[in-house]
């Protein structure tokens, strides 16, 4: 299978592990966030955004999840890559509202799709803090539909 041509986001492959699944042999609801945690984070991780040796390497990684919101179409039910497509619905001053689609690698079959939004934070006061002009030059290739 290959990822589908998208016109707008971006698609990010992440496995689905034996113990992910629930005792019914489908992925476990709460696992959906962790798999949509880890394509985001790996796209920004990709373009310099991240955490080493426990600390940001850019101010803009320091951010937290404010709300999450899910619909479940179809169960996962086996071991093996799957595809999160996400993108920015709206990047505004201190938030990034992020909409995904959790598929099959080829896209034929979702499994589930939701809102993220995330506010970026100031260490030092844990209050909401402007993004970057950097991580808005990198976000721009998330903005879509």
């Amino acid at each position: 299978m290959t990822t589908p041509t998208i016109t707008h986001g971006a698609v990010e492959h992440t496995p689905v592990h034996f113990d992910d699944l629930d005792a019914m042999g489908i992925l476990h609801n709460s696992r959906y966030a962790v798999l949509v945690e880890r394509a985001v984070g790996q796209w920004w991780a990709d373009r310099g955004v991240s955490f080493t040796g426990g600390r940001p390497t850019s101010p803009d990684a320091f951010n937290a999840v404010r709300e999450y919101g899910i619909t479940f179409h179809r169960p996962v039910t086996s071991v093996g890559d799957i595809a999160v497509h996400f993108w920015l619905a709206k990047l505004g001053t201190t938030s990034a509202d992020y909409r995904f689609r959790v598929t099959s690698l080829d896209g034929a079959d979702v499994y589930a799709e939701g809102r993220r939004v995330n506010i970026r934070l100031d260490p030092a006061t844990m209050r909401p803090a402007p993004w970057t002009d950097h991580a808005r030059g990198l976000a721009a290739a998330l903005l879509g539909a």
